[in-house]
């Protein structure tokens, strides 16, 4: 058992990469099509680590960050896979949230994913979420992931388009399981003190294990594979988009809710900052500018 389940944390690390790998030369594309006087941005990789509390290694990954494009004001694709024990802090959270027995006795972990943030010039275009993932302890293994859309100026055909590409990802798996992960996401992606979404959802799923790992790595997959259909046409069709600093004030004001959701509410968060990763690739969510009443 122990080499098959080695077996499907190289298959999903190395899927993980891949679909970095794709994004990343489609945001460069994204940017070498884009008229402007400005030159064309790129990412800057950077490596990430993570020292265990004994200081031995536990992992790492990849940053991959582009500041200051032509359509890109900022825009992180991350890859990690690290490993290690969890912490007593880390251990109590995940055993409630997850259910698993045993996490005391053996609070050993593995996981890997990609997490990706975009934060646009241009107000019109919006920004955008996704990332997946891959969660191992001895006790059990669970995927998680989806995919939400974060626009400052909404237009309801963009949201049907984004919507339109999730629910496509997901009826392979199910008649229904598009409206429960949109459900999820609508309840997930919630700002209690403001009493407001953060955007206008996609989906989101965690906790995945139906039993049939293959299954939920394909859903995983198709997930990844469904967000670049989902977000390019709309920056393709919004990036040219004529604004005025009312429209960017309205998109500073609105990245301060996404700010506020990331640092107070994201599991994900939580979960790097509690378990010693990289700080800088954990916060590689937040918009390079915001603004607060």
């Amino acid at each position: 058992m122990t080499d098959t389940f080695d077996t499907q944390k190289q298959q999903a690390s190395d899927w993980f990469r891949q679909l970095r790998d794709e994004i990343v030369s489609a945001f460069h594309a994204l940017e070498d099509r884009h008229v402007s006087d400005a030159p064309a941005g790129r990412m800057e990789v950077r490596k990430t680590t993570r020292t265990a509390d004994d200081g031995s290694d536990a992992g790492g990954g990849e940053m991959s960050v582009m500041r200051g494009g032509r359509v890109f004001e900022k825009v992180g694709v991350n890859i990690s896979t690290v490993y290690g024990t969890l912490g007593e802090r880390a251990q109590t959270a995940m055993a409630a949230r997850k259910g698993i027995p045993g996490m005391k006795d053996d609070p050993r972990f593995w996981a890997s994913g990609i997490s990706l943030v975009a934060h646009m010039q241009n107000p019109h275009a919006p920004a955008v979420h996704m990332n997946t993932r891959m969660f191992w302890t001895p006790h059990a293994w669970w995927f998680g992931g989806g995919a939400d859309l974060n626009p400052c100026i909404e237009y309801d055909e963009d949201t049907a388009h984004f919507h339109s590409e999730m629910q496509a990802a997901c009826d392979p798996h199910g008649a229904t399981l598009y409206s429960e992960l949109k459900k999820w996401a609508d309840e997930y992606f919630y700002i209690p003190h403001r009493k407001r979404a953060r955007g206008v959802g996609g989906i989101f799923y965690d906790d995945r294990n139906t039993g049939d790992w293959d299954a939920d790595f394909q859903l995983t997959q198709d997930v990844g594979k469904a967000f670049l259909p989902a977000f390019l046409p709309l920056i393709d069709k919004r990036r040219d988009t004529p604004w005025d600093e009312a429209d960017k004030d309205t998109q500073l004001r609105h990245r301060g809710l996404y700010a506020e959701y990331n640092l107070v509410y994201d599991r994900g968060t939580k979960f790097g900052l509690e378990t010693g990763h990289d700080p800088d690739a954990v916060l590689m969510s937040l918009p390079p500018m915001a603004k607060w009443y």
